[in-house]
C-alpha cells in the first residue's frame, strides 16, 4: 500500500532558475529515500523500486549521496573478512 504526502517548501527564487517543478519534486524524492536507506529504513531493493531505477542506478546514487552501499561496521567487515569461504 503506498501513501501520498504533501511537503512544502519555501525556498529563495535562485534555486528554482534553470529547474522545473517535476525535476525539483524527482530530487526531493531521491533525497529523502537516500536518507530513509542511510538510516536503514528500507531495502536497497525497496529503494530502487521507489525511484524506479536498477541497482546499478541505485549504487550510483547511494555513492553520490555517501550511503555506504554495504551497511557494516568496521568491526563488522573484520568478522566478515576473516570467515573462511569454501573454494569451488
Amino acid at each position: 500500500m503506498a501513501r501520498r504526502i504533501q511537503i512544502e517548501l519555501e525556498l529563495p527564487d535562485e534555486v528554482f532558475t534553470g529547474l522545473d517543478v517535476k525535476e525539483m519534486e524527482a530530487k526531493a524524492r531521491e533525497a529523502l529515500v537516500m536518507e530513509f536507506l542511510r538510516e536503514h529504513r528500507f531495502s536497497q531493493g525497496k529503494a530502487a523500486d521507489i525511484l524506479g531505477v536498477d541497482r546499478h542506478v541505485l549504487f550510483d546514487l547511494m555513492s553520490r549521496y555517501h550511503v555506504p552501499v554495504i551497511g557494516l561496521t568496521a568491526e563488522e567487515l573484520t568478522q566478515e573478512l576473516k570467515k573462511h569461504f569454501p573454494r569451488s
